[in-house]
């Protein structure tokens, strides 16, 4: 039955539906609109609406396309394969003029090393649900290090920082586990909180980031890093995100927490100045494929995932302590104030003032320092001194 292109979009549990009913997985899917599996996953969930000629496609193939199986009827539905079961590819840019391309990995091995490999369940060999905390936290840690890693190195052009960051971020997520592992993407997290950590200003004033970083070997990847660095944070974060992991604009520009015609207009800027230094770069996919080469060419080794989780629990029990400590050194310096802090006021006495021309009486007042030292003196002497005379009386 072939329906008109104006139909409306139908609801994100349907979306999911038909697109099983075909027999295709989000990656498939995602080849025949043009677009990355990212974004068909966020048009799933509801996260973002389609839009434009991709959006049009996408509901068109939802809608027209003949599934290649029948539903069976009166019997139970056999068990579908899981959508992550079809190996990884180079992730493709999602602009028509870049789809006639196809990029061929010098160093990557055919797999793009900017974004963890798509495992499947059975890969896996593990009921995600008998996973203890810690076990969770581990997989996600092996998942995603290596390509995070790679990321802020492009990010930061440094190797130790590279490391440190995404350390901090699984540190970060460790303390905050419940949240993370309910979130739609936890992947999406900790990339947010490292490339936040990776880009923080004050790095600079370090005294291990004022020494220079040895650069790469290869002249090429040298002068690509060097215009990177010299792009500004949001526009390199946005040309990595893009170009890189190879998410879509609406999702690019919620990451960097930005509208989407801004971050439109960080990428064009960015893609212009980098086509002026290397002229070879206007094509999108040749950038995915330098950008990934870049990345590889750097070794980086990132901490076990045990590591992580005890640096995240020394640093939690740090701050607990110093919290504590800082707590107990208020309460004793306020108990000591009030010890001894006056329990009366004592006004002083005001200077006399002449009435009527008498003048004032002399009040008392403080003595000077002089008098003081013969005050001293004179108590001390007194007891020393001949005895008082007394008159005696008839």
């Amino acid at each position: 039955m072939t329906r008109s292109p104006a139909t409306p979009l139908p609801p994100p549990e349907e979306r999911r539906r038909l697109r099983k009913s075909h027999s295709l997985t989000q990656a498939q899917f995602a080849r025949r609109v043009g677009v990355s599996r990212e974004a068909v996953r966020a048009w799933e969930s509801g996260r973002t609406p389609p839009h434009g000629r991709k959006g049009e496609t996408y509901v068109k193939l939802l809608t027209t396309a003949t599934p290649t199986k029948p539903e069976p009827t009166g019997q139970q539905r056999s068990p579908e394969p899981p959508e992550h079961s079809e190996p990884a590819e180079p992730i493709k840019s999602a602009k028509p003029s870049a789809r006639s391309v196809k990029p061929s990995p010098v160093r990557t091995g055919g797999r793009s090393v900017l974004r963890p490999p798509v495992r499947s369940v059975q890969e896996e060999a593990v009921d995600p649900t008998t996973l203890t905390p810690a076990q969770a936290f581990d997989a996600l840690y092996t998942f995603c290090t290596p390509a995070l890693v790679r990321q802020t190195y492009l990010l930061s052009g440094r190797r130790d920082l590279a490391r440190e960051s995404v350390e901090r971020a699984f540190q970060l997520a460790w303390d905050r586990w419940p949240e993370v592992a309910r979130d739609r993407d936890p992947a999406g997290w900790v990339r947010a909180a490292a490339y936040e950590w990776a880009l923080a200003p004050w790095h600079r004033f370090r005294p291990r980031h004022r020494r220079p970083e040895p650069p790469p070997s290869q002249l090429s990847d040298r002068v690509l890093l060097d215009v990177l660095l010299h792009l500004p944070p949001p526009y390199r974060r946005t040309v990595v995100l893009y170009d890189g992991v190879g998410l879509d604009l609406p999702e690019t520009a919620a990451e960097t927490e930005a509208s989407t015609p801004a971050a439109a207009s960080r990428l064009l800027r960015a893609h212009e100045t980098l086509a002026a230094r290397l002229p070879e770069l206007s094509d999108p996919l040749v950038l995915h494929q330098r950008l990934a080469e870049l990345a590889s060419t750097e070794h980086l080794r990132p901490a076990k995932p045990p590591e992580v989780r005890d640096g995240s629990e020394r640093r939690a029990r740090f701050w607990t302590r110093a919290a504590i400590a800082f707590t107990l050194a208020l309460i004793g310096a306020t108990a000591l104030t009030l010890y001894t802090a006056p329990t009366h006021y004592d006004p002083p006495v005001p200077p006399g003032e002449t009435a009527q021309g008498v003048p004032p009486r002399v009040a008392p007042g403080p003595l000077s320092d002089k008098e003081r030292k013969l005050r001293t003196k004179l108590r001390e002497e007194l007891p020393h001194g001949p005895e008082r005379l007394a008159p005696q009386p008839w």
